[in-house]
C-alpha cells in the first residue's frame, strides 16, 4: 500500500515520536541481507501526537545520521500513522481496478469525513464480498498536510521520499517476511512506540483490522517521573532496569505493571470492537514489537489482561548480517524498535 511511489529499492525511515530509525536491506536469492542501520534519539516535543513541532531538528538528526551511517542510497519509504489516517473495508460495486480507480473518490466519499482535495486515497482490491455483486476493498485516506509534513522534512535531509506507507502496513510487511502463519492463523500485531501503539489483524495475508491506539512507551515513562520525583532522562533509565540512588526495580516495577495493565486494557478494547464486528474470527496469538514492549512483565501483563497467548517477536528474525559489521548485543538490544523500519525496508517503491 503505498500513497506515493517512485522506482528502485530503498531504505527503510521511521521517524517516531522519540527515535528516528534507518534501515536499508539488499534482497538476496534467500531473502534480505541487513546492509545498513541507524538509530538516534529525538528530543521530547519534537514530535507531538503525530504531529512535527520542529521539523528542523528532525532534519539535522537526519543529515547526521546518514552521514554517520555513510548511507548510500537517497530513495526513502517513510510512513504515518494516527487520527489523520483513515483505514476501513468498504463494499463496492463489482468493477475492475481500472475503474475503480477512477471512482474511488465517489466510492469513498461515503467513509471520510474529509474534504477529497485535502486527502491521497489508496486501496487494494480483497476479492468477492458476501453480498453478491460487490466486492471488498480495502480503502486508505491520509490528509495531504501529514504527507507534506514528513516529505519536506526528509527533502530538506537531503533525502528523496519516494514511497509513503501507512505504519500497520509497514508492520504486516516486516512480519510477513520474518514469519510463516498458516492459512488459518489470525494474528494480532501491536508496535507498542513511544506514544502510539499500532494494531493490525492479519489473516491468509490480508489486514482485516487496523486502528492506532494513543497509549505508548512514554506513558511508562512519565509514570515513573511523576511517581518516583525524577526526570524524564532518568525515569528512562529506571524503566530500562537501571537501578539510580535508592531507587531501583522495587520501587520502579509495581508502576510498571499498572501501566502495563492499562495498555492491555486499550488493547483488549481494541480487540473486543473487532470481535464485536467479527464474532465467527477467532484470534491465534498477540505479536508484540516495538521500543515500548522492551519494558520488563509486559507480556505477562497484557497475556492475563487478554487471556490470549501474547509473544515476542524479532523484526530481524530472517535477515542475514555480517556478524563483524553489526555488534551482536547492540542489535538484540534495538530489534524490538525496528519493524516499522525493516516493513519500509522491504518495501519496493511502484509495489502496492
Amino acid at each position: 500500500m503505498a500513497l506515493l511511489s517512485g522506482g528502485k529499492s530503498v531504505a527503510g525511515l521511521d521517524i517516531g515520536s522519540s527515535s528516528i530509525k534507518i534501515v536499508q536491506l539488499k534482497e538476496t536469492g534467500k531473502g534480505y541481507r541487513l546492509i545498513n542501520l541507524g538509530v538516534r534519539s529525538l528530543p521530547q516535543e519534537v514530535i507531538v501526537d503525530g504531529a512535527i513541532m520542529d521539523a528542523g531538528v528532525i532534519s539535522d538528526t537526519l543529515r547526521e545520521m546518514v552521514k554517520e551511517i555513510k548511507l548510500k542510497v537517497k530513495d526513502v519509504a517513510v510512513s504515518v500513522s494516527g487520527h489523520s489516517v483513515i483505514i476501513k473495508k468498504i463494499k463496492v460495486q463489482e468493477m475492475t481496478e481500472d475503474e475503480l480507480e477512477k471512482n474511488i473518490q465517489f466510492e469513498a466519499e461515503q467513509y471520510v469525513p474529509f474534504d477529497a482535495s485535502e486527502v491521497n486515497m489508496d486501496f487494494v482490491i480483497l476479492g468477492a464480498s458476501k453480498d453478491e455483486g460487490k466486492i471488498d476493498v480495502l480503502l486508505v485516506v491520509v490528509k495531504k498536510d501529514v504527507i507534506n509534513d514528513i516529505t519536506t522534512v526528509v527533502n530538506d535531509a537531503g533525502l528523496n521520499p519516494v514511497i509513503v506507507d501507512v505504519d500497520a502496513f509497514a508492520l504486516e510487511n516486516m512480519y510477513e517476511t520474518n514469519y510463516v502463519l498458516t492459512s488459518d492463523e489470525v494474528v494480532a500485531l501491536v508496535n507498542v512506540g513511544a506514544s502510539t501503539t499500532n494494531i493490525n489483524i492479519i489473516r491468509d495475508g490480508i489486514s482485516i483490522f487496523t486502528r492506532d491506539i494513543s497509549v505508548g512507551g512514554n506513558q511508562f515513562t512519565e509514570a515513573l517521573q511523576k511517581q518516583l520525583q525524577v526526570s524524564f532522562e532518568d525515569a528512562e533509565l529506571l524503566k530500562k532496569g537501571e537501578t539510580l540512588g535508592e531507587k531501583g526495580p522495587e520501587e520502579v516495577e509495581p508502576i510498571l505493571s499498572v501501566i502495563a495493565d492499562n495498555l492491555g486494557q486499550e488493547i483488549q478494547r481494541s480487540l473486543d470492537f473487532f470481535n464485536s464486528s467479527n464474532p465467527d474470527i477467532q484470534l491465534s496469538r498477540v505479536s508484540l514489537c516495538g521500543g515500548g514492549s522492551k519494558v520488563r512483565g509486559i507480556v505477562k501483563a497484557i497475556e492475563q489482561r487478554l487471556g490470549i497467548k501474547v509473544e515476542m517477536i524479532n523484526p530481524l528474525e530472517s535477515i542475514a548480517y555480517n556478524k563483524k559489521k553489526f555488534d551482536q548485543e547492540y542489535l538484540d538490544d534495538i530489534a524490538p524498535m525496528l519493524g516499522i523500519g525493516m516493513g519500509l525496508a522491504i518495501r519496493k517503491a511502484m509495489d502496492r
